[in-house]
């Protein structure tokens, strides 16, 4: 189980961002333009103020979306924290990954809260016509967080996957 500062140190990243995902929302509604890009690194990254009443890449489950969307973040939210009880002590990587999902989930669940329209997006990469779906600080924290994830659950199952060797003897020598 995670010790009493790692679980602080969880709650300061969530805390820290969803501020700066919250933040960084209010300032794209306050001034950018709604669906006009304003370029940032010429055509390739433009900020572009979008609202997304679905889920990530624009899914959208009809009228109803909203509700959904809110009951999913809370589930994972929920999962999240579970996971947080049972990561081993010194796991600082998973306790980033688990933090950084649980910040986006928690930020756009806000969105979804304080208001009808959807989630705020405002960060539009690609080039020319090949444009990937606009996305926030929230949706940025999730997916470092899910690689992050993965590498962890991964190292970890290769540890477990590891021959044992019996005490005392030596390991196998390699070819």
């Amino acid at each position: 189980m995670a010790s009493g500062t790692e679980r602080r140190r969880f709650a300061l990243i969530v805390a820290a961002v969803v501020l700066l995902d919250l933040v960084t929302k209010l300032v794209a509604e306050a001034v950018l333009p709604r669906s006009v890009g304003v370029p940032v690194v010429g055509g390739a990254v433009q900020l572009r103020l979008v609202f997304n009443s679905g889920a990530a890449f624009g899914l959208n489950v009809g009228e109803h979306s909203r509700w959904i969307f809110m009951g999913l973040s809370l589930t994972a939210i929920v999962v999240l924290v579970s996971m947080l009880r049972t990561t081993r002590p010194g796991d600082r990587l998973r306790l980033y990954a688990l933090a950084a999902i649980c910040a986006g989930a928690l930020g756009n669940l806000i969105d979804r809260v304080r208001s009808s329209r959807g989630v705020v997006d405002f960060v539009d990469v690609g080039v020319g016509a090949l444009r990937w779906p606009t996305f926030n600080v929230a949706d940025m924290a999730v997916t470092c967080g899910a690689i992050a994830l993965a590498l962890s659950l991964w190292g970890e199952g290769k540890k477990g996957a590891a021959p044992a060797a019996s005490p005392g003897t030596a390991p196998p020598a390699s070819a």
